[in-house]
């Protein structure tokens, strides 16, 4: 693997979300190469068109309301760039990934993982200063 960098969501990124609040056990879907699970309070997102889920206690961590339904993404993340293909677990299931794909975690240690191609990690994100 290559080197973890800091990373943060450029200003002008933004998402939509709607929290899964309803009496329900969730639902599977298949996305990233891999089986996703959305349980109970997860959050349903759409990126800039690329709908996925993201669990709940890692939203609230993560993201930060803006107005009904749009949220940004505030807090920090570290990325490096995978040198071969491979998975990587996510709170939600598994997703592939390419070699150069970003491999994107919410916490420094790896932790709360996901893939991310080079263009889109590219589009959304930007270098800490100073950081390593």
């Amino acid at each position: 693997m290559g080197i973890r960098r800091k990373y943060r969501k450029k200003a002008a990124s933004f998402v939509t979300a709607v929290q899964l609040d309803l009496d329900t056990d969730g639902f599977a879907y298949n996305k990233w190469g891999g089986r996703q699970v959305c349980k109970r309070g997860d959050w349903l997102v759409d990126n800039n068109g690329e709908k996925y889920t993201v669990e709940k206690e890692s939203f609230a961590k993560t993201y930060l309301f803006v107005s009904p339904g749009v949220y940004i993404k505030s807090a920090p993340v570290w990325a490096e760039v995978a040198a071969e293909p491979g998975k990587i677990a996510t709170k939600e299931g598994q997703t592939a990934y390419a070699a150069g794909d970003y491999l994107v975690s919410n916490n420094e240690d790896g932790a709360d993982a996901y893939a991310v191609s080079p263009q889109k990690f590219e589009s959304m994100y930007e270098p800490v200063d100073g950081e390593r």
